[in-house]
């Protein structure tokens, strides 16, 4: 069994900023050279998370305005009395949405639907430089 390690880089601009990162995470794979096993994805920080949709402006307005119900920006958050920097409503979604994802390979290919996507979702409030790990391990 193989095991290969990769970071990808983004820039982001926070408040529910959805990047599609499933063509970064093919090229990465094929580098591997794994043919089958899985991919494991994993954003490093609190304040943003990951995974599938189909990644098209309507969807990623719906997204949108879930997370602005579920936890919205103008509310007081404990977390502001710790650190009053903001982003309270960040780190409950991110909490909601969860940093990691693992997508079967098979044939040195992403298994994914046809209208399937992977995407990064930042909650943040302000841009960020984000990393995401990926570990593709098989055979």
């Amino acid at each position: 069994m193989m095991i290969k390690n990769y970071s990808l880089g983004l820039n982001t601009e926070g408040f529910c900023h959805v990047v599609d990162i499933t063509d970064l995470v093919q090229e990465r794979i094929v580098e591997s050279g794994v043919s089958t096993g899985t991919v494991t994805l994993f954003v490093v920080g609190s304040t943003a998370g990951i995974t599938t949709v189909e990644y098209e402006p309507g969807c990623v307005k719906d997204l949108e305005e879930l997370f602005n119900k579920l936890a919205p920006p103008t509310r007081d958050y404990h977390h502001e009395q710790t650190w009053h920097d903001g982003n309270g409503f960040s780190h409950v979604r991110a909490a909601l949405l969860k940093p990691s994802l693992v997508v079967p390979l098979e044939a040195g290919r992403l298994r994914l639907g046809t209208w399937q996507q992977i995407v990064v979702v930042d909650f943040d409030n302000r841009q960020r430089n984000r990393e995401i790990a990926v570990q593709v391990m098989g055979e």
